[in-house]
């Protein structure tokens, strides 16, 4: 069902009554009874939820209680849809909340998508996909569905102008590693493990530049740095020769922002004193990864 533009909606818009920045710590109680009404759309049929989505349901709830020391998500008053819809009702931990969300979503992203014979035949995933996360923005919360993974937003302009393109990107066989490091950087920074964020960061743009550097046969070196790779790319000319003018320019900001970040703040050693990574300099790592590898992806022809 699609989502319906009320007349309450609008007039709350006029009268500027929507959230203007993110929420991550409250998810609240109208946002999970839309997410609990999706998820019952999704695993059913005629109305009706299937004996086969029952058993999926039983699996995550097992899963869930397994992985948090518990004999059951609600206490055993429930089980199946009814324990995971209270559940994700009544949670107070926000985070344990997206896990069941992630969890149910992720299944039916990978599993019910191209086989939905015993599930809702007639809904979309695609379109359960945006209105989910449709409804996490039209309750501000910070949070988007996307690759399989809950992820935090930070800026909606960075989020829609350069992770969703870049993550569309990186679908591609061809970047399926960057894709998974550039996901597990997002995961450690959601997380605050700042120091494996900036990392894994470096990571995704080293194994970017080597993928682009093997398609197009330059040579390069198995244990070359991200500023030899990046040499090796603009040498080579993968960025037109309209913008030579701009290639220091450019040059400059990729050696000194993700590598140079990496190796100033993590990947070495302590020493003496415990380092501290700013919850700042992770974000800026996070934004600037996802600009510089769509920049890369696009600018070789993927």
């Amino acid at each position: 069902m699609a989502i319906i533009d009320l007349f309450s909606k609008r007039r709350k818009r006029e009268r500027g009554e929507f959230p203007d920045v993110y929420e991550y710590d409250c998810i609240p109680k109208t946002l999970r009874i839309q997410i609990i009404h999706l998820i019952g759309e999704i695993y059913s049929q005629d109305n009706k939820i299937t004996n086969y989505a029952r058993s999926v349901f039983h699996e995550i709830e097992q899963a869930l209680s397994r992985e948090y020391g518990q004999f059951s998500l609600t206490g055993g008053r429930e089980e199946g849809f009814e324990s995971l819809s209270e559940f994700i009702l009544n949670e107070a931990d926000p985070e344990r909340v997206l896990d069941a969300v992630e969890i149910l979503f992720r299944y039916a992203d990978n599993q019910i998508r191209d086989n939905s014979f015993y599930f809702n035949r007639s809904l979309s995933m695609d379109d359960a996909l945006e209105e989910l996360n449709a409804r996490f923005k039209e309750s501000g919360i910070g949070y988007q569905f996307e690759s399989g993974e809950i992820i935090r937003i930070d800026s909606e302009f960075i989020h829609s102008e350069a992770v969703i393109p870049l993550l569309v990107l990186l679908r591609s066989s061809t970047f399926s590693t960057v894709n998974q490091e550039f996901l597990e950087a997002h995961k450690s920074y959601r997380h605050g493990r700042y120091e494996s964020c900036l990392v894994e960061a470096n990571k995704s743009l080293e194994t970017m530049l080597k993928v682009i550097a093997e398609r197009r046969g330059w040579k390069f070196g198995e244990n070359d740095s991200a500023k030899k790779l990046i040499e090796v790319c603009l040498k080579n000319g993968l960025i037109p020769k309209f913008l030579h003018n701009q290639l220091n320019a450019l040059q400059s900001i990729l050696e000194s922002g993700i590598p140079t970040t990496r190796n100033k703040l993590a990947g070495h050693g302590q020493g003496s004193q415990v380092r501290v990574i700013p919850e700042f300099m992770a974000e800026y790592t996070m934004h600037l990864t996802a600009t510089t590898l769509l920049m890369l992806g696009r600018a070789s022809g993927y």
